[in-house]
């Protein structure tokens, strides 16, 4: 995508707080120089720099609206559910709970604990188990947690065919140091190439202190690409065509940089777009859009702390080669944390098909966007729900609320 060809703006005027996303309530933080080396993007395929001015905002084209959609209750009774998942050839999901547990859900009813990590992980505020993904092919999933050290850890299970993780099984596939307690993303998911994409926050703190996002010699403030599967004494080995392998003093594994706190991530299971909530700093929500035709993210700089959304940040990043978020929302009214989400591809709403459906975890409004050919045409509000932690796609292309207040999961449904 191009990036500055339109965004839409919300006005806004009250704040609000979050737990896990990790919204831009973070404190006051003295701006810092970097304290490594910047590498640029000169290898990688150049990207639109930002206009200074915002577009005004698109109407909606397609017949959708609040009016033509409802939530209904999935499952209720959830310890604060983060994340949802699924297999292939599995009619379960799989409900990730902050506190560290995973439990099965069939036709609405939660089942058993199928992993419990309660008392391996830091859990509270945005810290605990925060994401999973099954592997496409293999009786494999893997999990993203904050440890007891309050560092991030992705391992891997083995999954027995009645969905049991087996604890045995667990192998470490990838730790990050963490410097600070928020921000540490938590996002997995395999691309429609089969690789893992794992998404990391900056590291924490306010205003990207230490400049991590814009450094691709660092892990965090990234989306990564790795083939998770492990190779002799590798725990896991980078695909050769990631944009940055034969960059000097760059860590190969950095997909996407200059990314905040990218809460949730997903795939269009349609286009393969990579579609990003990333969580702003004080005062701009931000989602921002890689289509598959584009890289799909290939070595794409989103631009914080250089800019938070489309408004100049930290005067010492650079600003060349930044793309722009597809749609941003100032705090107040509108929220405070962005919740990012997944394209409809279900049956059961045929107007919402090709929908990017996000919300914002305080003011738990749920917002559908739509993006034909990358160029966003219509943003329409669907109604509210307390709290929302992440929008995801269920097997069938359907799209299921969670919600970390209510303890709950709703289903999108026809009104």
């Amino acid at each position: 995508m191009s990036g500055s060809s339109s965004v839409v703006v919300l006005a806004v005027a009250l704040t609000a707080s979050l737990a896990v996303a990790g919204c831009g309530v973070d404190g006051d933080s003295t701006a810092a120089t970097a304290s490594a080396p910047f590498v640029t993007y000169a290898t990688v395929p150049s990207q639109t720099t930002p206009a200074d001015t915002v577009g005004e905002s698109p109407s909606a084209t397609v017949p959708v609206s609040a009016e033509s959609v409802r939530f209904a209750s999935f499952v209720s009774d959830l310890n604060s559910p983060v994340d949802l998942a699924w297999r292939t050839g599995d009619p379960a999901l799989y409900v990730v709970l902050q506190g560290g547990t995973i439990v099965s859900v069939r036709n609405g009813v939660a089942g058993p604990v199928v992993l419990d990590l309660s008392n391996s992980i830091t859990s509270g505020a945005e810290q605990g188990l925060l994401g999973l993904a099954f592997h496409p092919s293999k009786s494999l999933a893997y999990v993203d947690f904050t440890n007891r050290d309050g560092d991030t850890v992705v391992v891997e299970y083995a999954v027995a065919e009645d969905g049991m993780f087996d604890p045995s099984s667990a192998r470490d596939v990838l730790t990050i140091d963490q410097p600070y307690a928020n921000h540490n993303g938590g996002n997995l998911a395999f691309g429609p190439d089969g690789y893992l994409y794992i998404g990391t926050g900056d590291g924490g703190s306010a205003n990207d202190p230490q400049r991590r996002a814009l450094n691709v010699s660092t892990l965090l403030g990234k989306i990564l690409r790795i083939d998770p599967i492990a190779a002799g004494e590798q725990p896991y080995t980078v695909p050769i065509d990631n944009p940055f392998t034969d960059v000097a003093g760059a860590r190969p594994e950095v997909w996407s940089a200059g990314l905040r706190n990218p809460w949730r991530f997903s795939f269009d299971s349609t286009t393969g777009d990579l579609w990003i909530g990333d969580v702003g700093q004080g005062a701009w929500e931000e989602v921002d859009l890689a289509r598959a035709v584009d890289g799909g993210g290939r070595g794409t700089n989103f631009g914080w702390s250089a800019f938070e959304g489309t408004h100049r940040l930290n005067a010492d990043q650079a600003t060349d080669g930044v793309t722009m978020p597809i749609f941003e929302y100032q705090h107040g009214d509108a929220g405070c944390s962005v919740s990012g989400g997944a394209v409809y591809r279900g049956a059961s709403l045929s107007q919402l098909d090709g929908w990017y459906v996000a919300s914002d975890y305080c003011s738990g409004i749920v917002t559908a966007l739509h993006a034909p050919d990358g160029e966003l045409t219509a943003a329409v509000q669907l109604g509210t729900i307390n709290g929302v932690s992440a929008i995801r796609a269920g097997p069938d292309g359907e799209l299921y609320v969670l919600s970390l207040n209510d303890n709950a999961v709703y289903r999108l449904a026809p009104a």
